[in-house]
C-alpha cells in the first residue's frame, strides 16, 4: 500500500521507511516534486499535523501521514515546542546553541521530544492521530555526529548517550517518532 509521507526531509523519511517496511511503499513530497509550504499556523503539535496531513492527502488523493514534532524543555516552559525547527531563525546548530545559551545558569534541564503523527484519508475525510514522547535531559554541550535536530543535546538517560551518539537503527526504536509510529502500526495491522 502507498503511504505518502508529508515532508521533504529525507532523514524523516528513513526512519518512517525502516519502521514501516514492508507493510507500506514510502512516497515523500519530494518524490512527488511537490515544494508546497503548508504554513503551520496550529496552537499544538496536533493541529500543525492535521493541516499538513489533509492538504497533502486532498492534493494527491492518497493516503497521507503527517507529523509535528519538537523538543519541550521544562525550564523554558516548554519551549522550543513547536517552533523547534525554527526557533533561532537560523540552522540546527544556531537552535542548539540558543537552547544551550538560555539554559546557561539553570541547573533543571529535563526536557521530553514530542512528536504527534496524523494519518488522513482523502476518500473519507477521516483521521487518526498517534503520539510518542521521549524523555532525558539537555546536555551542556554537543556529541555524537549521528541524527538531526537537537540530537546532538538530548541525552537520553537509560542508555547513557545522545540521540546523536546512538546508532540510526538503536535510535528508531526508541525516539518519539518511532513510539507514535509503533502506535500508528499496530493501529493499522
Amino acid at each position: 500500500m502507498k503511504l505518502l509521507v508529508a515532508t521533504q526531509n529525507k532523514h524523516k523519511k528513513e526512519e518512517i521507511e525502516a519502521i514501516l517496511n514492508p507493510s507500506f511503499e514510502v512516497v515523500t513530497l519530494s518524490d512527488l516534486n511537490d515544494f508546497d509550504e503548508v504554513e503551520e499556523t496550529g496552537d499544538s503539535f496536533f493541529e500543525n499535523a492535521l493541516l499538513k496531513a489533509s492538504y497533502y492527502a486532498k492534493k494527491h488523493q492518497m493516503l497521507t501521514l503527517a507529523d509535528d514534532s519538537g523538543l519541550c524543555i521544562d525550564a523554558l516552559n516548554g519551549e522550543p515546542g513547536i517552533y523547534s525547527a525554527r526557533y533561532s531563525g537560523g540552522s540546527d546548530q544556531e537552535n542548539i546553541q540558543l537552547v544551550l545559551d538560555k539554559l546557561r545558569d539553570t541547573q533543571d534541564r529535563g526536557a521530553h521530544f514530542t512528536c504527534v503523527l496524523v494519518l488522513y484519508d482523502p476518500s473519507t475525510n477521516a483521521h487518526q492521530s498517534f503520539q510518542g514522547d521521549l524523555y532525558g535531559i539537555i546536555e551542556s554541550k554537543p556529541k555524537g555526529s549521528n541524527g538531526f535536530g537537537y540530537d546532538p543535546i538530548f541525552f537520553v538517560p537509560e542508555y547513557k548517550q545522545t540521540l546523536a551518539e546512538m546508532h540510526s537503527k538503536h535510535k528508531n526504536l526508541i525516539s518519539h517518532r518511532a513510539i507514535a509510529l509503533q502506535a500508528l502500526k499496530e493501529a493499522l495491522i
